[in-house]
């Protein structure tokens, strides 16, 4: 397996969501993980297997796109329709494609395992993010 799909238009929160706002850093797609880069205080898309560690602790999924400078709507915990195909019960994670998610079986050596939810359904991600700090 690879990358789930996502298609950025059908990216929705649910009614039980913590959403948020920011600034993007970078061009940013409805469905992506991000992460929230402390120098410049803008949202940039994590990435597991990046050289700086704030770059893998990814902290939400983006809800719209935007260019850099642009507001990014995000979603930080609750129930995410993702916008792609799910195995129900499985869970996701971080990929090393730059805001990335895909089950473990893809998360490969020396990528940093960064949980970002399990399938509720083939549709819905139940956000539940963690970084534990332990590359495989």
């Amino acid at each position: 397996m690879a990358d789930i799909v996502i298609t950025a238009a059908n990216v929705q929160a649910a009614s039980n969501a913590e959403r948020d706002q920011g600034i993007a850093g970078e061009t940013i797609t409805a469905g992506k993980a991000i992460y929230l880069a402390a120098t410049t205080n803008r949202w940039m898309l994590a990435d597991s297997n990046s050289a700086t560690a704030e770059a893998r602790q990814a902290k939400a999924i983006a809800l719209n796109g935007a260019s850099v400078g642009q507001p990014v709507s995000f979603q930080k915990s609750g129930d995410i329709t993702i916008g792609a195909t799910l195995v129900a019960g499985t869970s996701y994670f971080l990929s090393d494609s730059p805001g990335g998610l895909c089950p473990l079986a893809d998360v490969g050596t020396g990528e940093y395992v960064v949980l970002i939810g399990i399938a509720k359904s083939t549709s819905v991600l139940q956000l539940s993010f963690q970084y534990p700090g332990v590359a495989l």
